[in-house]
């Protein structure tokens, strides 16, 4: 499946929605959508994954970049991280900088 990145923003939260493989090579359209949610100046950042199938290193180096970009007040949500992918950031130990959850509710 191709890889596919949208970014909305809904107030003071960005919404990224991820599908596909995340590799080296696409790993910059992701870059670009986190950098457009860092110029809005978001409290919060949503990543909704339940279609992200496959994330590479590259795809690991860009949640880093994230959380850096983002800044330190802004929180992370992973949604609906399928279970390949869920065990990679498990892995590295990143799950302990994001919140990750089943669903999100903005409420």
């Amino acid at each position: 499946m191709a890889f596919t990145c949208t970014l909305t923003l809904n107030n003071e939260v960005a919404h990224i929605t991820l599908a596909g493989e995340l590799d080296a090579a696409v790993a910059p359209q992701f870059r670009a959508k986190i950098e457009e949610a860092a110029a809005a100046k978001v409290t919060r950042l949503v990543l909704f994954m339940s279609e992200l199938e496959y994330m590479a290193s590259a795809g690991l180096r860009s949640l880093a970049f994230a959380k850096q970009k983002m800044g330190a007040n802004v929180d992370i949500y992973m949604v609906s991280v399928q279970e390949t992918v869920a065990e990679t950031i498990t892995m590295t130990g990143f799950h302990n900088s994001v919140i990750m959850v089943e669903s999100y509710d903005e409420a």
